[in-house]
């Protein structure tokens, strides 16, 4: 023991000398900086830096190799429970007493995922009756000064769709459970539930009659009922945005507060398949202390069961203090239901779900049925389930135990409530009977539980371990990682931004127009003629869909084909009220004489520039018409910042001119031709390009004329295909064919921050060169990914690949150049998709990335997944950066040990790699699955047709594919001073019918100046009215999202915002609150 003790101080002490150190190191080159800024050049000084942050990253992983030999070296000592108060040793002294307990507090500081993964074998052996953990072992005495204190929560876990629709599982299933609830809940006062779905308790709510409405509230009172999380639905965390995140907790809370006045305190998120720490965040921030999770590979859970550390403080990357910390509590085997929750052995813990009593409609899977409890079983019972309890126990830091009692769908019969609460009462019942057995035992709800924690480890004088990181990629068992779900549905998942970006839109343009309207009317009321009513319906109504759509069924793509079209239909039925809020709330703000707004939803006065004609259709321009007489383009911009943006629409001429309504002032314009087919312009439609200049939160107005004939500046083509000339028809546009030595010569495209080549044969990008020099072999390929060949194949969960290759076709793909004033582009016509890159020709950071977008279509296809690769020579090694719901950047770690699904990671927008002098990033319009399997190279998950179910529960393949589109910024940086992009602007732009007797507009500019480049408006949500249900109230939430910057490097022009300081955002709060209040 004495040798052992010896060993922990020495290595707890490597430790604390080895941070101090580092730490000194790092002052001593932040020293150096300092002294070197004004004569070493800014590039080397930050490439020096990130040399020695590299060198240290790999001490601290070595060291943190030393950390793990210490705890496996304290694994067979006690816990400070089992001891009381003390900490863990059998003292000699007290000073070695107090170096070994600040050697583990050490430890716990600096517990980081990467380097869990870093350290793990993920060898996966036989665990014996709990198949992917270990043998518990306990002596019996641990209990005997603190006993077991147990809490079993019961809980019904239930889909907002899945294998049947969010209606089919309500009324089937859901409203009979909460039906049920009210009645055994009541029966007896010990007997608890926690429920999660909001979604569907909201519509129960509407269902039931005043009397059962008190009830709920009597049993919320009494904490026999809790409601956690709060959430609209538990969502999924890898492929939603933090905007649907946040907006579907609003959504639930506010409606909790509304109509039960009651606060979730504690998250329950059982399913989701795998976790993010954005979701943490947001959690804290609604106000949440504690959560519970499940879904996390099973080496990971492994580990921290034998490290006891499956409760921790789970803290932000970026946060060295605790403000962002909140407590999770991390389930150890391998499934929420009854089976896998009281103990590590399914086949007795099977024997307790009394679910699953003989004559029922489900069995237990190991072939031992639950019995009844009676006088005669009780003892063998109670001490058969108690060793289960304890075996799990023993996998924790505290004597407060955890076990959950449900599964899906759960307790929709009422003979399922009785059979559980009355057999497991007498199961505690005999536990309170027998005080040599140490353990309390009793139903219980989150809070109770978190309660009890937090008052033993106050008691113990002990803490839990901070972690720091995420749960991504989950894996259930073996190779099978759930990493196809990121990609599955594609056109769904882009569907669902397009409603994201379409509500914030609409939600602040509503906002700013109801505000501007009581301040034109001067006495706090809204104009009579808006319908506000039925406006805040409409966003109500798209808040509800866009937040069902993020259950961790819906934007997964996990879910049946009905159920899906159902999911779909929803989201389309909300984009085209919302664009009503949008035309009405435009109408009434760019009229110079208010009175003449006139609502009429038969006659809009505005109409939008593209049409969508169905849930699974891609949306198509609409045609304007043009004459001598201006038509009125309205765009809005929607963020809040000034922004350079390209316009497109479609004209039925030729020959157009744009100008700024207000100044007369022409816009730089460009035609270019609609192509019906690759090789086939149309002689009727026409694109046109401008270049607008859109101040923050404003309507513009544009006037858009019939020009004179050859006046306008037309997009120049050239054609390749090898080997067969392609007869290309177009009336209206000068076509042209390389000859002699340009047929073979690379294809190349630059403006004034950026030149490119491309591959003639096949059109793909080759190669960057930005205008400071720095050049990189930047490739696009295609390829293929099959199915593996064993048993278990891919389906729309999991990724289990077989054979891979380059993509190839029997025909040479059409190669179309197009050359412009306002962008260039070359589009390459294969079988199974159209991938084009273009460049725009615009001043700023606007100008310096590549637009790619995809169009796929693989339903010819038979179980295979389409990928684009991006190949670099940029010297990443083994490591990648992928966002986290476009929240923050996660670091990603490519080894060895691990199959190649396990690399592939969810990209909600953004992911980069990076050396000492480049970077380069891709950013995504939609969310799908991202891999750096080789240093230099970015992959993405186009699209996925499987023929099968991968035995998952879903009980189908996916072979539901539309054509599907996809849109990427691709950005290369010197990051010896590189710059920034900003992302696509969003906003829906507007077309007036033409009339002559069109009333005056004018522009809508509610700000003078941008905000501050850090500061991002998320939303302006109004609120609901108090007084009278679902009307607009005067209240508005302005949420603000102050962002983190890359300092490694400066932009380059600089950025035209200012930066802010604490009195800048305070300034700023006040200044659009008086705004919206005054």
């Amino acid at each position: 023991m004495k040798r052992s003790r010896v060993l922990a101080v020495l290595v707890g002490g490597v430790f604390i000398v080895a941070v101090m150190s580092l730490n000194r190191m790092l002052e001593l080159m932040q020293g150096a900086g300092l002294k070197q800024r004004g004569e070493t050049p800014a590039g080397q000084d930050l490439s020096h830096l990130q040399q020695k942050i590299d060198r240290l990253e790999h001490l601290l992983s070595d060291n943190n190799r030393l950390v793990a030999t210490l705890r496996d070296s304290l694994l067979q000592r006690k816990a400070p429970w089992e001891t009381g108060a003390r900490a863990n040793v059998s003292s000699d002294s007290h000073a070695n007493d107090a170096n070994l307990h600040m050697s583990v507090v050490y430890v716990v500081v600096v517990y980081q995922l990467l380097d869990v993964y870093d350290l793990l074998p993920f060898d996966n052996p036989d665990g014996g009756a709990w198949k992917q953990g270990f043998e518990i072992r306990y002596q019996g005495n641990e209990w005997d000064e603190q006993p077991l204190e147990l809490f079993l929560v019961p809980h019904s876990h239930n889909d907002p769709g899945w294998l049947k629709t969010f209606d089919s599982y309500y009324q089937d299933q859901t409203k009979h459970i909460l039906n049920n609830m009210l009645i055994k809940l009541s029966e007896d006062s010990r007997r608890k539930m926690i429920w999660a779905e909001i979604s569907f308790f909201s519509k129960w709510w509407n269902d039931i009659d005043d009397q059962k409405r008190e009830i709920v509230k009597r049993l919320l009172r009494a904490g026999q009922l809790e409601l956690v999380t709060g959430g609209w639905v538990m969502a999924d965390e890898a492929n939603s945005h933090y905007f649907a995140l946040l907006d579907q907790l609003i959504e639930g809370h506010q409606w909790i507060q509304r109509h039960l006045g009651v606060k979730p305190s504690s998250g329950w998120a059982v399913d989701p398949f795998g976790h993010s720490p954005s979701m943490t965040y947001l959690l804290k921030g609604a106000g949440l202390r504690d959560m519970v999770i499940q879904r996390v590979h099973y080496a990971v859970k492994k580990h921290f069961a034998k490290q006891q550390t499956l409760e921790f403080l789970w803290r932000q990357s970026w946060d060295s203090s605790s403000r962002s910390d909140i407590t999770c509590h991390m389930m150890p085997f391998y499934s929420y239901d009854v089976p896998h929750t009281c103990g590590p052995n399914p086949a007795i813990c099977c024997q307790f779900d009394f679910h699953r009593l003989p004559g029922g409609r489900v069995s237990c899977p190991w072939r031992i049925p639950p019995q009844p409890i009676t006088e005669q079983n009780v003892q063998e019972r109670a001490l058969l389930l108690l060793d289960q309890y304890r075996q799990k126990s023993r996998l924790f830091h505290s004597p407060v135990l955890l076990v959950s009692l449900g599964d899906d769908f759960r307790f929709v019969e009422s003979s399922e409530w009785d059979a559980q609460f009355s057999n497991y009462q007498k199961l505690f019942d005999y536990f309170d009977q027998h005080p040599e057995l140490h353990v309390k035992a009793r139903f219980g709800t989150l809070s109770d539980y978190f309660k009890a924690l937090r008052r033993r480890l106050t008691a113990a004088g002990t803490t839990l371990p901070t972690l720091r990181g995420d749960f991504f990629t989950y894996s259930d068992r073996d190779d099978h990682y759930w990493s196809g779900y990121f990609t599955s549905r594609p056109f769904y998942k882009r569907l669902d931004r397009t409603l994201e970006a379409t509500l914030r839109a609409t939600e602040i343009l509503f906002s700013l127009t109801t505000a501007e309207m009581r301040r034109y009317r001067g006495d706090g009321h809204l104009v009579a003629d808006f319908p506000a009513h039925q406006h805040f319906q409409r966003l109500t109504t798209g808040r509800r869909s866009l937040a069902l759509f993020q259950h961790h069924d819906g934007v997964t793509g996990t879910a049946r084909d009905p159920v899906v079209v159902d999911y779909g239909t929803r989201l389309f039925h909300s984009i085209l009220n919302l664009r009503q809020v949008l035309q009405s709330s435009a109408h009434w703000l760019l009229l110079l004489d208010k009175s003449q707004y006139h609502y009429d939803q038969s006659k809009p006065f505005l109409k939008m520039d593209d049409v969508i004609s169905a849930q699974d259709a891609l949306p198509q321009k609409t045609l304007l018409t043009l004459s001598d007489e201006p038509r009125s383009l309205i765009i809005f911009n929607p963020t809040e910042q000034l922004r350079t943006s390209v316009i497109s629409i479609v004209v039925d001429s030729p020959d157009a001119r744009v100008v700024d309504a207000q100044t007369g002032q022409p816009m730089t314009a460009q035609i270019s031709a609609v192509w019906e087919e690759p090789t086939l312009a149309s002689a009727e439609d026409f694109q046109l390009d401008f270049v607008a200049q859109l101040p923050p939160l404003s309507l513009v107005v544009y006037h858009v004329t019939k020009a004179s004939v050859g006046s306008a500046n037309r997009a120049r083509y050239t054609f390749h295909r090898r080997g067969n000339p392609p007869t290309i028809q177009t009336e209206h546009f000068q076509v042209s064919r390389p000859e002699g030595p340009d047929t073979d010569a690379p294809l190349s495209l630059s403006n004034k921050h950026v030149q490119i080549w491309s591959s003639s044969e096949t059109g793909l990008l080759q190669k960057l060169r930005l205008q400071s020099g720095l050049v990189r072999q930047v490739q696009v390929q295609f390829l293929w990914y099959g199915t593996t060949r064993n048993r278990d194949k891919s389906g729309a969960y999991l990724f289990l690949p077989g054979e891979e290759g380059l993509y190839s076709s029997s025909e040479p793909p059409l190669v179309r150049v197009s050359r412009g004033p306002v962008f260039s582009d070359i589009t390459s016509c294969f079988r199974h998709f159209t991938h084009r890159v273009r460049l725009y020709h615009l001043e700023g950071h606007a100008g310096k990335s590549l637009e790619i977008s995809n169009m796929v279509d693989i339903r010819s296809e038979v179980n295979r997944e389409l990928a684009m690769r991006i190949v670099s020579n940029v010297a990443s090694g083994n490591r990648f950066y992928s966002d986290l719901n476009s929240f923050q950047m996660q670091q990603r770690r490519t080894l060895a040990k691990l199959p190649l699904q396990a690399h592939f990671y969810p990209m909600t927008s953004a992911s980069f790699l990076q050396d000492e002098t480049s970077r380069v990033s891709l950013l995504s319009a939609q969310s799908q699955a991202v891999a750096s399997l080789r240093p230099g190279e970015l992959e993405v998950i186009l699209d996925r047709r499987l023929q099968q179910d991968d035995n998952l529960g879903l009980g189908q393949g996916i072979t539901d594919n539309k054509l599907t589109a996809s849109l990427y910024q691709l950005l290369l940086e010197d990051r010896r001073g590189g710059a920034q992009v900003r992302g696509p602007n969003t906003a829906p732009w507007e077309i007036p019918r033409y009339d002559s007797q069109l009333p005056k507009l004018r522009p809508f500019l509610p700000l003078q100046s941008s905000l501050p480049c850090d500061v991002h408006l998320l939303n302006l949500r109004t609120l609901e009215d108090t007084q009278e249900a679902g009307s607009p109230s005067q209240e508005v939430a302005l949420l603000l999202h102050r962002k983190g910057f890359d300092c490694s490097s400066a932009p380059e022009p600089p950025l035209q915002c200012s930066w802010s300081a604490h009195e800048e955002v305070d300034t700023l709060i006040y200044l659009l609150y008086v705004f919206l209040y005054y």
